[in-house]
């Protein structure tokens, strides 16, 4: 339990829980990036070697973007148990300190179903 009666130190808590965000969205992006260039050179080399880079980089692009729904939720988990210990005299009034949780869990539940749009693509 923290006896600073700071805020700071939500402050500096929700900082880290941003990082984690802008983390999670760019193992979004890269996995994205990684599966279509996938595609690409399926399209450029359709022989046996460009299917299989094509089916491997499918994979490596959707664990990717997995790892990027994975932090969102572990981070959040992380800034809940954080918030727990806080005292009130931490929190200021009126601040809307559980805005980057659902941002987070938002960012979660789209990588999620960006997973599930990909493999409904590829059948």
């Amino acid at each position: 339990m923290s006896d600073l009666k700071d805020p700071r130190v939500l402050f500096a808590a929700e900082r880290t829980l941003l990082a984690w965000n802008r983390t999670s969205l760019s193992f979004i992006a890269f996995g994205f990036l990684i599966e279509r260039a996938g595609l690409l050179l399926h399209a450029l080399a359709p022989q046996a070697v460009g299917a299989i880079n094509a089916v491997l980089a499918f994979w490596i692009g959707i664990l990717f973007i997995l790892l990027g729904a994975f932090a969102a939720i572990w981070s959040s988990r992380q800034f809940r148990a954080l918030l727990r210990t806080l005292t009130p005299a931490e929190f200021p009034e009126g601040y809307g300190f559980r805005w980057g949780l659902v941002v987070n869990m938002i960012v979660a539940f789209l990588g999620t179903v960006l997973v599930v749009a990909l493999f409904v693509g590829r059948v």
